[in-house]
């Protein structure tokens, strides 16, 4: 089993794994535990993780899915590239890139403090800069055991009909950030367990990586580009818990002789600390252009109230909000309590909800 990368029944952290480090360089093999499953996360060439014996679980055989390749620290990844999510675990593949802006409120700004948004929300000047963020499939064996996210269905639509609240989702399609990809490559002709797979690409053994996109790809990414398209990540650091929002304009529809414009926006929060923390409460503050600001408060998130740990330090969800106005701003905090009873709470940093200039309908279906 030495080189090898065990994947297992259970969620990412699981105290089934022991860690050894080792400096020798090149390939290693990717193996996994027989049945489905999420990838532990590994540190690319150069960890080994090793299934103890005694606490290897019953019936479990380690097959290998592929060999690890070194993570670009230049670059783009290109379509068809298979890969491991390093924070969640799960295999991969790359559809396409996005080129998105990123506004981290971590980094140092000389900029005086000013106010953002007609609602008074008063925080730093930040300017965004460019970073590469990938549209992918998810392997369908590993959604069952992604615990840390509320839903692997993370791209959500309207549907195309008068129920102006009617959502529908395509499962197993996601976001990742550059730096979240582990590469890997694999001899099977279909490595990745996921309806659009064959539909999406083609095995051509003379490429690298070894799958080139169809037509069918080509054509369903320029017919939805307005809805799927990521253009602006926001991030923020309270007390070392960070939190990632990017938000997706999703279209507008008519309701009661007015026009009503959605939004889907997605939430990471990481623990930065070795510490144990709960999110326990939410509040939200929410400005539309058509001058309204509500308050929205909460327990937790989608019904969970998520623990962030050194063994599972991530949690991710998706939420949708409506404006009665082509655009807004949101921002609040999340209240996290500590093992002895204390709270503190953690920014969101403000993000804008701007529409589309270019309003089209949006897509009722998958689109050929």
């Amino acid at each position: 089993m030495a080189g090898c990368v065990a994947r297992r029944a259970l969620t990412v952290g699981s105290r089934w794994w022991s860690r050894s480090l080792t400096g020798t360089r090149g390939p290693r093999p990717l193996c996994a535990a027989g049945g489905a499953g999420a990838f532990p996360p590994v540190a690319a060439t150069t960890t080994r993780r090793h299934l103890s014996s005694r606490n290897r679980p019953e019936g479990k055989v380690l097959e290998t899915v592929g060999v690890f390749e070194v993570p670009k620290q230049n670059g783009k990844y290109e379509t068809g590239q298979l890969f491991l999510h390093s924070v969640f675990g799960y295999r991969g593949v790359v559809l396409f890139p996005w080129q998105a802006r990123l506004y981290d409120r971590d980094v140092a700004s000389a900029a005086p403090e000013k106010t953002e948004n007609p609602a008074g929300h008063g925080s730093k000047e930040v300017k965004g800069k460019t970073h590469t963020y990938y549209q992918v499939l998810i392997d369908a064996r590993d959604c069952p055991h992604i615990s840390q996210r509320s839903q692997t269905e993370a791209v959500t639509f309207l549907a195309n009909h008068d129920d102006s609240r009617a959502l529908y989702a395509i499962p197993g399609l996601d976001y990742v950030s550059h730096e979240d990809i582990l590469p890997y490559t694999s001899t099977d002709q279909v490595p990745i367990q996921h309806e659009l797979f064959e539909r999406f690409l083609l095995y051509d053994q003379t490429k690298a990586p070894p799958f080139v996109a169809r037509e069918t790809l080509r054509a369903w990414q320029e017919k939805n580009h307005p809805w799927l398209e990521l253009s602006d990540v926001h991030r923020e650091t309270t007390e070392n818990i960070r939190v990632t929002v990017i938000p997706f304009y999703m279209g507008m529809r008519e309701a009661q002789n007015s026009h009503v414009y959605w939004w889907r926006y997605c939430i990471r929060l990481e623990n930065l600390d070795s510490d144990v923390v709960q999110l326990r409460e939410r509040h939200w503050r929410i400005f539309s252009l058509s001058g309204t600001l509500e308050t929205v408060r909460g327990r937790g998130v989608v019904g969970r109230e998520p623990v962030l740990s050194k063994e599972q330090p991530a949690f991710q969800y998706s939420s949708h909000v409506s404006l009665q106005a082509s655009s807004g701003h949101m921002w609040g905090t999340f209240r996290f309590e500590r093992p002895d009873g204390s709270h503190f709470d953690v920014r969101i940093p403000p993000f804008s909800l701007e529409s589309n200039k270019d309003e089209k309908t949006p897509p009722s279906g998958l689109h050929w």
